[in-house]
């Protein structure tokens, strides 16, 4: 389609330009008369300073303030070949180096929050890594980075780098809250390991909701048309005036979805800096931030033909316990999963459990509700679950507590 495009473009441009030779052919042979022309000044040279337009003088100004304030992230973990076990009898060779350890690298960016050294960077930046290190712009040092706190479910991680001994620029979170859809957007960080790269947009959206963390909850996030890529994760997202609104995070990828290899078409997920600024407290605190868990394997009532689900008697909407897992929260607080099963057309539902109606009085309307909820809650709160048994409602309360679940 490309292609075509060019070449009918091409071809208007030939022609036009055919037409315009022809006609003044045509002009020149009937001795048309002449038309006196007014002399055009000769160009005066441009003073680059007034030249520049604003948008590029107000991101030339946030580059040049703020960019030491990114820090390029680097991690290593060890790792086992899988062939572990001792297979010295067996009638052939394994390849060398079997069960020794080796060594995974990543990297991914982060930014200064204050001036004791304190990086703010993406969970997934750091996760399962060994040794963390990271470097300064203009610096050519690798500085040691510890994880403070971490928040998985979110995909944040507050990270300490030591032995600075120099002043560093922190970067100030701004407020998200107040973002508006077509303001400026500057992404900062290291894409594919090119440490310290700035790209431009706009704020496409606000209030996108995307799966976020290690439990893919959906969250509401920042969609933004800066350019982002693989080693972006962890960097911040500006505005106009320099004060960070959101930590990239995840890209939207056709490419990705195919290859395997994210690459950047347009559309980048931003983690909003509220989300960090109500966070960072309990991280500074040293916290491993996790979302509790019902212990529950429930399915969406949503997906069924309501033919079917009228003749099994349940309502349209709602999540149909399926397991409940025996000492969680669930357990402890009596839910009940499915007994049996029902073949249908469309396939098969597990049948007999609880339907959970509402959550903390709020009726459910998509499968996304009760996730979003646990994720504003902490180990020891309650969950008011609102559920339909036996063709009765009834209401029954969880203590949201920490289990270990069977192997």
């Amino acid at each position: 389609m490309k292609r075509n495009l060019t070449l009918i473009v091409t071809g208007a441009l030939i022609f036009g330009a055919g037409f315009v030779v022809r006609s003044i052919g045509e002009v020149e042979a009937q001795s048309a008369p002449a038309v006196q022309t007014a002399q055009v000044p000769a160009p005066t040279a441009l003073d680059p300073v007034r030249a520049g337009l604003e948008n590029e003088r107000n991101t030339e100004s946030i580059v040049q303030r703020f960019e030491s304030g990114v820090v390029f992230v680097n991690t290593t973990r060890q790792t086992r070949n899988l062939f572990r076990e001792d297979f010295s009898g067996l009638p052939f060779a394994l390849p060398e180096g079997t069960g020794s350890p080796q060594v995974q690298r990543g990297s991914g960016s982060g930014f200064f929050i204050d001036a004791s050294g304190l990086v703010l960077t993406n969970h997934h930046v750091i996760e399962g890594a060994d040794r963390i290190t990271v470097k300064l712009q203009g610096d050519d040092r690798d500085y040691s980075a510890t994880v403070v706190g971490s928040a998985a479910d979110y995909d944040l991680a507050l990270l300490k780098v030591e032995g600075l001994g120099k002043a560093v620029q922190p970067l100030k979170l701004a407020n998200s809250d107040s973002i508006r859809v077509g303001q400026k957007a500057i992404a900062m960080g290291a894409p594919f390991g090119l440490d310290f790269s700035v790209t431009e947009g706009i704020v496409s959206a606000i209030g996108r909701e995307i799966p976020v963390g290690n439990k893919n909850i959906p969250q509401k996030v920042i969609q933004t048309d800066a350019a982002i890529n693989p080693g972006n994760s962890g960097g911040p997202l500006l505005n106009s005036a320099g004060e960070v609104i959101g930590i990239n995070s995840q890209i939207l990828s056709p490419s990705g979805a195919l290859t395997g290899e994210g690459q950047f078409a347009g559309v980048g997920f931003a983690i909003p800096s509220n989300v960090a600024a109500e966070l960072l407290p309990r991280l500074k605190a040293g916290e491993k931030i996790e979302t509790p868990t019902l212990g529950i394997r429930f399915s969406s009532l949503e997906a069924y033909n309501p033919e079917v689900l009228k003749e099994l008697g349940l309502p349209e909407q709602g999540m149909l316990v399926v397991d409940v897992t025996p000492g969680s929260p669930a357990d402890k607080a009596g839910l009940r999963g499915g007994q049996g099963s029902r073949r249908f057309q469309d396939g098969t539902l597990r049948t007999g459990g609880d339907v959970i109606l509402s959550v903390d009085g709020q009726r459910l309307t998509d499968s996304a509700q009760l996730p979003e909820t646990l994720l504003g809650k902490r180990y020891g709160d309650t969950l008011r679950l609102g559920i339909l048994r036996d063709g009765r409602e009834q209401t029954v309360t969880v203590r949201l507590e920490r289990f270990e679940a069977a192997q």
